[in-house]
Order: C-alpha cells, then sequence, then structure tokens
C-alpha cells in the first residue's frame, strides 16, 4: 500500500518509520532539511509518569507512548549505528508547598498500579540527593523548596537527533524524503468515489498513492482547508536557552521541572533551559519573541539551581508549537468526507512524547 506523508518533523518522521516497516512510504516537507520549526524548539522532556492527572484519554496516551521509547532508542540505535542523546535518569518536580506535596501520595499509588513508580523525597532527602538545589525557592515569593517528586521511569531525548534517526530508519526501510517540497493540492481520479484521493501534488509532479497522512503542524490547517474541512491549529511560541555552568556537576543528572521551568542536562556542565509559552494578541496572530518573558525564564531556573547563576548563555532559540483551536491536544483522526485521509498534527507542547503512541494510532486508523 502507498502512504503519502505530508510534515516531516518529529510525528511525521516517526510515523514515517513506523508504516515503512510494512508499507511503502513517501514524505513531503515544504522545509529544508536543517530547518526544524517545531521539532527544533522542543526540549524533548519526556514528562508521563510525573503528571498530577489520575485518569483521562490524553494521560492514557502520554503513558502508553513513553513505555515505547525504552524499546524504540535502542532499535534506531542499532539500525542507524549511531548513539542518540538519551536521558534515562528519569524527571525530579520540586514541590514548594506541603500540601501540594503530601496529594501526590495519591497519584503514586494510581501508578503504581499502572505500572511506573513515584519516589516523594522531602526536604532532607533532596538536598542530600541533589544538593545543587539546596537552594531552590519560587523566583516570585520566594518560598523555598520543601520536597520533591522523583520519576525515574521518564525520559529526555534530543528531539532532533530522535528525527534524524526515525528519518533514517524509514529510508533504511525504503521510504522516500522530499524536502524543499510543499504540497500544493490533491486529486481525486475515482469518479466512483471522490472521497477517496488518489494524488498528491507539488508545483511540478503529481504522485500517487493509497492513504494520505497530514502531519504538517501548523501547515496542517491550509492543507485540510484545501480539502474543504478546515482543522484550526494556530501557534504558540517557546523561548528556550542553552546554558554552561562555571563548575560542572555529578554527571548524569535527571531533568528538573518546577515553577513552570524544565532544567535539562546535557552533561556534567551544560543544559537547556525552558521554556516559555507565548500567545498572539489575537488568534492566529503573529507571535514575535519577547524578550522580557526569555529573561524571566532564566532567573526562575536561577531560582531553582543556584548553580546557574554566572552560567554562560551559548544560546536562545524559539519556535512555533500548533496548538489546535477549542478542541483537546493532538489530533489523530480520519477527516471528515473522506475515506483515505488521517489527520495527525496538533500535538502542541507533547509532540516529542506522543510522537510513538501517534504512529502506532496512524496505522490502526488505516488498518481499519
Amino acid at each position: 500500500m502507498r502512504i503519502g506523508i505530508i510534515g516531516c518533523g518529529v510525528v511525521g518522521a516517526a510515523i514515517a518509520f513506523e508504516l515503512s516497516q510494512t508499507h511503502q512510504v513517501t514524505v513531503w516537507d515544504a522545509r529544508s532539511p536543517h530547518q526544524w520549526q517545531a521539532t527544533g524548539a522542543a526540549l524533548g522532556v519526556l514528562m508521563a509518569a510525573i503528571t498530577p492527572k489520575l485518569k483521562g484519554k490524553h494521560l492514557q496516551l502520554r503513558l502508553d507512548s513513553l513505555k515505547f521509547y525504552d524499546t524504540l532508542i535502542p532499535k534506531l540505535e542499532a539500525i542507524t549505528k549511531t548513539s542518540l542523546p538519551y536521558n534515562q535518569q528519569g524527571i525530579l518536580r520540586l514541590c514548594f508547598d506541603g500540601d501540594e506535596l503530601s496529594r501526590w501520595s495519591r497519584t503514586q499509588q494510581v501508578r503504581a498500579q499502572q505500572g511506573f513508580q513515584l519516589e516523594i523525597l522531602d526536604q532532607g532527602q533532596l538536598f542530600h540527593n541533589y544538593p545543587h538545589l539546596s537552594a531552590a525557592h519560587l523566583r516570585a515569593s520566594k518560598i523555598p523548596v520543601v520536597g520533591a517528586i522523583f520519576s525515574s521511569q521518564d525520559r529526555q531525548i534530543d528531539p532532533v537527533a530522535l528525527s534524524v534517526a526515525l528519518i533514517a530508519a524509514a529510508q533504511n526501510n525504503g521510504a522516500e524524503f522530499y524536502f524543499d517540497t510543499p504540497i500544493s493540492g490533491f486529486k481525486s481520479l475515482r469518479t466512483d468515489d471522490p472521497q477517496s484521493l488518489t494524488h498528491v501534488c507539488s508545483s511540478t509532479e503529481s504522485y500517487p498513492l493509497d492513504w494520505v497522512i497530514v502531519s504538517a503542524g501548523l501547515g496542517s490547517t491550509a492543507l485540510t482547508t484545501t480539502l474543504h474541512q478546515p482543522v484550526p491549529i494556530y501557534p504558540v511560541l517557546g523561548q528556550a536557552l542553552h546554558l554552561k555552568r562555571q563548575h560542572p556537576l555529578v554527571d548524569p543528572l535527571p531533568v528538573v521541572n518546577g515553577d513552570r521551568v524544565h532544567i535539562v542536562p546535557l552533561n556534567a556542565s551544560e543544559v537547556w533551559v525552558g521554556a516559555t509559552v507565548e500567545f498572539p494578541s489575537e488568534v492566529g496572530g503573529a507571535i514575535e519573541a519577547d524578550p522580557i518573558q526569555l529573561k524571566e525564564l532564566h532567573q526562575r531556573a536561577i531560582a531553582l539551581d543556584a548553580s546557574l547563576a554566572h552560567a554562560s548563555i551559548l544560546r536562545t532559540w524559539s519556535g512555533l508549537r500548533p496548538r489546535p483551536h477549542e478542541r483537546p491536544a493532538p489530533i489523530i483522526e480520519r477527516l471528515p468526507g473522506y475515506d483515505n485521509v488521517v489527520v495527525a498534527s496538533g500535538h502542541y507542547r507533547n509532540g516529542v512524547l506522543l510522537a510513538p503512541i501517534t504512529a502506532q494510532k496512524v496505522r490502526q486508523l488505516i488498518s481499519n
């Protein structure tokens, strides 16, 4: 079966690898192969078990997708013969309220039933295990940390390295990738079934196919509008920093989360810090990165980890995340009115985490 995938961020790449194992896959993306847009803006924090939700469809997606990673990464490394920067040291969520820390006992019990272990650390245990966090406090109120939740099974992965590996693995299975190739339209040559697409069209060529997967992030809205079934997805901007400590810490370390900040260790000295959440002034409007919000993010990170106070800034960056309008993220469904079109897009802040489960869901949709 011929599968066409439009969009090759981390989600499109995961779908391509999954389907290329059993189908003929072709992928198109308007970007160059070195521009990563939303995927390049992500920190790759795979936060699933340590979320406070006890139930719900989105929580289940997170937990199910996380389970794929510990087998997916070794598989990709074996195929590509490349070591991927995959942090298996877990996630440490800082708490600044004793009642909040107590409430995690219930989540701990539920997660144990779901096959995940959470460890509740009091202040003494936290400082003993992670002395560089002994001065952690909320920047706005100066309230000190009282403890933490540690999830040893949550992960972090470099999103671009992961995507490159997924593409290489899909190519190893025979998948074809066309970058710098915007898709301008679609054709249906089946007069008996105009709701079944037969071709994807670029400005120069028409490609025959049996299924279309729209995984183009913010570009998905224009594509679905062409098919008269618009799926509104709008941008939310995020900014991040790459810092280098003056004095290295003991390595390896978990990702630290608290006060709307992720501190992602890359090695003993370097970390990523992110990310801001910046909305346009009007729905669908343009967004420019706000330097004040980036500075505030930086200061909140320093409040959590004092060793970052004199860290040098190696780079800053920003990107636009695709967020569905007036509906939950992500969108993984058949496009209404069409027999062979699936939309797998609008993952907002969880594209990297949900990429493996999205690929599985797409496989189920085309198999049914």
